[in-house]
């Protein structure tokens, strides 16, 4: 399946055509306070232009006066075309239908951007805090979510303390940093309970709008899903795009499913796999995530595509008693399990400090790999490679061949006869013990594979305690 994306050409040409507002129209409007040398100065009059804010009858904008959270919502919703034609009423006690932001702020409510304060209230009359103002920006804006913990985020504040489990002011602080759209009251202090000034808002208001990245939002029924769970942006090359799940209602779509944000970063594939629910059950999806680059502009598009990838596969070579690494490793032969030919000589790599020897197996199936040495010593393993549906990489499984082996059940033990209980044993393995011991000898005999059950006479019990509790341990036998 191909979806073209074509939200971002629209997100672009607002933006296009705003920059180019504010670059040629000169203001009509000015206000005796605002100096043009203030750093907020162009954002104060690119909004009074667009009627967007506007200043007091004596011809001041007041910059260093706070803003309350009802004209912060009254600003936002006019900035983002916000419908308020038709508002459900999100019931804040402090909020009546006659309040002059009421509809503004159940618009905002309905649409995930604001919720209150969690006792019923919202506040509109009270000053608006840099952290409050923050949250409200990256959701209004609908800037990509990155999580803390990765996107190369970075915090330089010593007073925005992120929780890893939990969404906060904090992480939309960092959002609005790491795209260069608000910096700290100092190096290391950002302030996030200072009142926002008028100044300061139209700033923020303003970098927000210009510097908002280029994305594209994916819903589940877009994708042929009812619900979007979980998605892993596995990388062809790590720096093409970045996927994020974005929960809930922080999309200003106002609907409560799932959706996925894709922010292109330059040409090239990556890949991505989405879990989600349709018709009640589990579906697993692939796609590459194509970055092309149209009319200066980066476009993303989704292709479906039920294939893997060549996979790393891992073999132990490492044996203290012979002294042998992967340094001794000569070569490595790759047949099917039906002795079809696949390499004579595979190009391997050291890998775990010189404990493995790594190759790529390229297509799924069932083969031996023979390890030669140095030495003149072959060993062989089997390795199974089957798709993985939520990977590119196959499912990799590897067993090295062992003809015999020893089991020790130790001196200290009296577990009576054995008895070998699976039918036809003798078929998988041979099993002999040594008269008097608990030391059993298993041989392979090669007609077929399969699981032998060995049961004692007499079970094994032991105790063991770690300090706070003890546990009763009791063997019964083992299989091979």
């Amino acid at each position: 399946m191909k979806k073209r994306l074509t939200t971002i050409f629209t997100v672009l040409f607002i933006t296009c055509n705003l920059v180019l507002a504010s670059t040629f129209a000169a203001s009509t409007k000015q206000f005796s306070d605002v100096p043009s040398s203030k750093y907020y100065a162009g954002a104060v009059y690119e909004l009074a232009e667009r009627n967007i804010i506007g200043g007091y009858p004596d011809g001041t904008f007041k910059p260093g006066n706070t803003i309350t959270r009802g004209q912060a919502a009254a600003i936002i919703t006019k900035m983002i075309n916000l419908d308020t034609s038709n508002v459900k009423n999100p019931g804040f006690e402090d909020v009546t239908t006659s309040n002059g932001y009421y509809k503004s702020i159940a618009a905002m409510a309905e649409h995930g951007i604001i919720s209150g304060y969690g006792d019923g209230r919202y506040g509109p009359n009270d000053p608006i805090k840099r952290g409050q103002m923050a949250s409200i920006l990256v959701k209004a804006f609908d800037l990509p979510r990155y999580n803390i913990s990765g996107h190369d985020m970075v915090n330089p504040f010593k007073d925005v303390i992120p929780y890893y489990y939990l969404r906060s002011h904090a992480d939309n602080i960092l959002i609005l940093y790491k795209f260069g759209i608000v910096g700290g009251t100092a190096p290391d202090k950002f302030s996030p309970n200072a009142f926002i000034t008028r100044g300061q808002a139209a700033k923020m208001l303003k970098a927000t709008e210009d510097l908002k990245p280029p994305m594209v939002t994916i819903g589940p029924a877009e994708i042929d899903l009812e619900e979007i769970e979980w998605i892993e942006d596995e990388k062809i090359d790590s720096s093409v795009f970045h996927g994020i799940l974005v929960k809930g209602q922080e999309l200003i779509s106002g609907k409560t499913e799932d959706k996925i944000q894709i922010v292109p970063l330059k040409e090239g594939t990556g890949t991505l796999i989405v879990r989600g629910l349709k018709a009640n059950k589990t579906v697993n999806k692939k796609y590459y995530v194509h970055i092309k680059k149209e009319n200066g502009e980066l476009i993303p598009t989704l292709e479906e595509k039920d294939t893997s990838h060549a996979t790393p596969v891992e073999l132990s070579v490492f044996d203290e008693s012979r002294n042998r690494s992967s340094q001794d490793v000569e070569k490595i032969t790759l047949y099917t399990m039906d002795d079809k030919h696949v390499s004579s000589s595979l190009t391997f790599e050291d890998c775990q400090y010189s404990y493995s020897v790594c190759f790529d197996i390229k297509q799924q199936g069932q083969f031996i790999a023979t390890v030669y040495f140095k030495d003149g010593e072959e060993v062989r393993y089997g390795i199974e490679a089957k798709p993985n549906q939520t990977s590119f990489n196959y499912d990799i499984k590897v067993v090295k061949e062992q003809l015999s082996d020893l089991i020790d059940m130790g001196g200290k033990y009296s577990i009576g006869k054995h008895t070998i209980r699976t039918k036809n044993a003798d078929q998988m393995v041979t099993v002999t013990r040594d008269p008097g011991t608990n030391l059993f000898r298993a041989t392979a005999s090669g007609q077929k594979e399969g699981i032998v059950d060995i049961d004692f006479e007499h079970k094994i019990t032991e105790k063991s305690c770690d300090g706070t509790d003890c546990y009763k341990i009791v063997w019964l036998g083992f299989y091979i």
